[in-house]
């Protein structure tokens, strides 16, 4: 990731930020509109499932340019993720669905180039928690 996309990527979230809660409620709505199989995987009171979101996109930005701690958090995070029944074909849906409503909240800031990064972004995000949920169930395998 270079410096260039980072800072693309920083001042887009300074942008969103401000509205992160509409930003969240809007995701899940959109999540569960489109795709009403996964909300079984979800608390039926997501206050504190919004909470998470947030904060995960928080430590994803401010944690780009520190590589390895970003990574050990994703792993940690994908680990937890198998328990909630978190299949490799979500994490397009949830990619998908976050950059949708990104480029709402954003509006006219909203951009083809900033769409491209935060895509490049999510994607390296779930390629890192998908590899937390292949130690977990490998290690499970292993085990029984």
């Amino acid at each position: 990731m270079t410096d260039g996309f980072i800072e693309r990527i920083e001042r887009s979230f300074n942008t969103l930020a401000p509205r992160g809660e509409e930003l969240v409620d809007r995701f899940y709505a959109n999540l569960f509109a489109k795709n009403p199989g996964v909300r079984p995987m979800f608390p039926a009171n997501m206050g504190e499932q919004k909470k998470k979101l947030l904060g995960s996109l928080v430590l994803v930005v401010r944690n780009l340019r520190s590589s390895d701690k970003l990574r050990e958090a994703l792993m940690q995070m994908g680990a937890r993720h198998v328990e909630y029944g978190t299949k490799p074909e979500h994490y397009p849906i949830v990619r998908d669905t976050l950059l949708d409503v990104m480029g709402q909240v954003a509006g006219d800031a909203w951009s083809e180039q900033l769409a491209s990064d935060w895509k490049t972004a999510i994607d390296f995000v779930s390629e890192v928690m998908l590899e937390g949920q292949r130690q977990v169930v490998d290690a499970a395998s292993n085990a029984g």
